[in-house]
């Protein structure tokens, strides 16, 4: 149990310091990843920049993630679902214009390069990991170094599946009982739109 995600922050930095992880730049995806972000890029001695994806919910119920867009328009879905599910490319190009907006109202300028970097990608946690995968994507586009994935908590079976995406997949804690990922935080209070640019500065 985390106390909130600067305590989860912290933990995940120590773990990635332990296990001898370098980075040139920590990416955290917003919002709810950038106070993570913040104590990781101090920890690691790495500027800190995001990383934008939106997930794609099902038709009639937002909460069901089929997928992720992310600010490029590189996409992961799970095609099954979005087979069952019927959804159309008009309802993915919402969801990619939304990322768009998100990362131009959280970066000053174009997306810095990756190319030949060591990035490390943080967030509060996942669960499908349908965001983390489509941000995975758009980082490889850019062909990183070395790519790691950096979370407190996630089920074991989606961390197994980032591993297939990243060079290394670091997580505080990996139960086998997962339920959702606010569960393991005493307080897991919505990040603003302000706070989360206020660990940008």
């Amino acid at each position: 149990m985390f106390a909130d995600r600067t305590d989860a922050g912290e933990q995940v930095a120590d773990r990635l310091v332990d296990q001898g992880v370098t980075a040139d730049i920590v990416l955290a995806i917003p919002r709810g990843g950038l106070p993570l972000g913040r104590a990781v890029a101090d920890a690691l001695d790495a500027p800190l920049g995001v990383v934008v994806a939106s997930k794609v919910g099902a038709p009639g119920n937002p909460e069901y993630a089929v997928g992720a867009v992310a600010e490029d328009g590189t996409t992961w879905l799970n095609d099954d679902a979005v087979r069952r599910l019927d959804v159309t490319d008009d309802y993915l190009g919402r969801e990619r214009a939304v990322a768009e907006g998100k990362a131009a109202d959280y970066r000053d300028g174009p997306r810095p390069s990756l190319a030949g970097e060591r990035v490390v990608v943080v967030d509060d946690g996942v669960a499908t990991g349908a965001t983390m995968r489509a941000c995975l994507e758009l980082v490889h586009v850019e062909d990183p170094d070395r790519l790691v994935v950096a979370v407190p908590v996630g089920p074991a079976d989606t961390l197994a599946a980032l591993e297939s995406q990243a060079d290394a997949v670091v997580a505080v804690e990996r139960p086998e009982s997962f339920q959702a990922v606010g569960a393991h935080y005493r307080r897991f209070d919505q990040v603003t739109d302000e706070e989360a640019k206020s660990y940008l500065a």
